[in-house]
């Protein structure tokens, strides 16, 4: 008897559910809002399907830029900033470390998650992982002052008389015995986006298509920074050492209603106000505002 109740109410219960989902189904707001929005574009066709409630996950690989931009040093005895430091992206060379299931994070990687909230916006989270070098030698002009020993008044790191002075917007010769400075494990961005998605063109089976996406985000960056003052460093574990916001715009071209290929060109400014130097984080720091344009190629698919 109890077996036969419990049927009773799985099999009532799952009635319930269906005349429910068939009213649904049946309700005019419901067919409106599962209608495809209008692009910006003029179509010959059009989808006959929307794209609202479905995901998406992306992985591929980019390439960086950045502008040149001003670091700040401060600790005991010493406080300078070199002024339009000069960096480089550091892309890993075309082999199979790009296919290796054990080394693809190693190149300059973009992994999103996207939710499609409406049929042509999504809402994203993700991390590119671009890699920043600082090009060492290179001449620049700085301000501030460095001390005789500075850092940590009890065990001091000894800084080359050459570079012992009190600067005013002077020339500086930044040399390898002076500085080390990289972000390349890595320039990490991980961040929330918003996108906007309007198709350009629609294949008259509706399966093939080509859209433009724009967006906007925000996140932090945890860069896992190699840094050595005057000798001193490490390649440091992974902080929280500051902020960004980003713009994008690309194109996405769907093979199917699932499988897709895009290429995106993405602007960011980043602000760095924790960035670990000599390792003697209590005592050595260094402060930083990056702005960078990164363009990605991803294959990705929508479910």
């Amino acid at each position: 008897m109890k077996n036969n109740y419990t049927l009773g109410v799985l099999f009532t219960s799952f009635l319930a559910f269906t005349s429910l989902q068939v009213a649904a189904q049946d309700q005019p707001q419901q067919a409106v809002a599962n209608t495809p929005a209008k692009s910006i574009f003029k179509l010959n066709n059009t989808r006959n399907y929307s794209n609202k409630g479905k995901i998406y996950v992306h992985w591929g690989y980019n390439f960086s830029w950045y502008g040149n931009s001003d670091i700040r040093f401060y600790g005991p005895n010493y406080d300078f900033t070199l002024k339009d430091v000069v960096a480089k992206h550091r892309p890993t060379k075309l082999d199979l470390t790009y296919i290796n299931p054990l080394e693809i994070t190693i190149p300059q990687f973009n992994f999103h998650f996207g939710y499609y909230f409406k049929d042509n916006y999504t809402v994203s989270i993700g991390w590119d992982h671009m890699k920043y070098v600082a090009q060492i030698p290179q001449t620049v002009k700085v301000d501030g002052y460095i001390g005789a020993s500075i850092s940590d008044p009890a065990n001091p790191i000894i800084v080359p008389a050459k570079y012992v002075g009190v600067y005013n917007n002077d020339d500086l010769a930044v040399d390898t015995d002076m500085l080390t400075y990289e972000h390349t494990d890595g320039f990490n961005y991980v961040s929330a986006e918003i996108e906007r998605y309007d198709d350009v063109w629609v294949a008259k089976n509706h399966k093939q298509s080509f859209n433009i996406e724009t967006g906007l985000g925000a996140g932090f960056h945890i860069p896992r920074t190699d840094a050595h003052l005057f000798g001193v460093g490490a390649n440091h574990f992974w902080n929280f050492a500051g902020y960004g916001v980003s713009a994008k715009v690309g194109g996405k071209f769907f093979f199917n209603r699932h499988l897709f290929f895009q290429g995106s060109l993405k602007a960011g400014w980043a602000n760095l106000t924790k960035i670990h130097t000599t390792g003697r984080n209590s005592f050595d720091n260094a402060k930083q505002k990056i702005s960078s344009l990164e363009n990605y190629y991803v294959l990705g698919y929508r479910f």
